[in-house]
């Protein structure tokens, strides 16, 4: 588990020699930014994100479960069931595999990978396909056993679309906003101790010479 407190006492320290231990590798990276997207979601029930990324490792989309625009989260229907189907938010919520890619930054996601913290149920697969997107690596499949997921799988078979389990080495990744306190104080003082100051402004020359 990485709580950040590596860095801070390194950052403490001032001692800064060799590559730092503890980066986050890129499945993480992409995995964690994924969950963080989740966390924009207003489903009260279910909050998940989807980070695509193309084949040089760059973002190229994100997005999370929510409402179509235009549409007010604070009249539509969160209900996961309901006396009417109308009065739940089935037949409303945008899955964020779909948001993902219509908040796409490129021309389009073919042969990308997309992140996402629950496998993709059948509607979201039909976008995966029709999107190009090459890979679905997802955090949980705790649905594998519903009709929707099972039929995900089979079209991402015939389709050619591979996917995966994440594996995450590790068990948790907090953001610290006052980490990057600790680093400004060590910049200061490797500044200081190289004797590195602030420019000044030249004085002006004098008219009379």
């Amino acid at each position: 588990m990485d709580d950040g407190s590596a860095s801070k006492s390194q950052a403490s320290s001032g001692r800064f020699t060799n590559k730092r231990e503890g980066y986050l590798e890129w499945p993480d990276y992409f995995m964690a930014i994924a969950f963080l997207s989740a966390q924009r979601s207003k489903d009260p029930r279910t909050q998940v994100g989807a980070c695509i990324v193309n084949e040089e490792k760059k973002i190229v989309g994100i997005g999370y479960n929510g409402m179509p625009n235009g549409c007010s989260d604070d009249l539509m229907p969160w209900a996961r069931e309901a006396d009417s189907i109308l009065d739940t938010k089935q037949l409303y919520v945008c899955h964020a595999e779909l948001n993902a890619v219509l908040n796409k930054n490129s021309a389009d996601v073919k042969n990308c990978t997309i992140y996402v913290a629950l496998f993709p149920c059948n509607e979201c697969a039909k976008v995966v396909i029709q999107s190009s997107i090459k890979e679905v690596v997802y955090y949980s499949d705790k649905y594998k056993d519903r009709p929707a997921f099972m039929a995900a799988k089979r079209m991402f078979d015939q389709a050619g679309v591979t996917y995966r389990q994440y594996q995450p080495s590790k068990k948790k990744i907090v953001i610290d906003f006052s980490l990057i306190e600790a680093m400004s104080d060590c910049v200061i003082a490797d500044m200081d101790s190289l004797k590195i100051n602030a420019p000044t402004v030249d004085s002006q020359p004098d008219s009379t010479s």
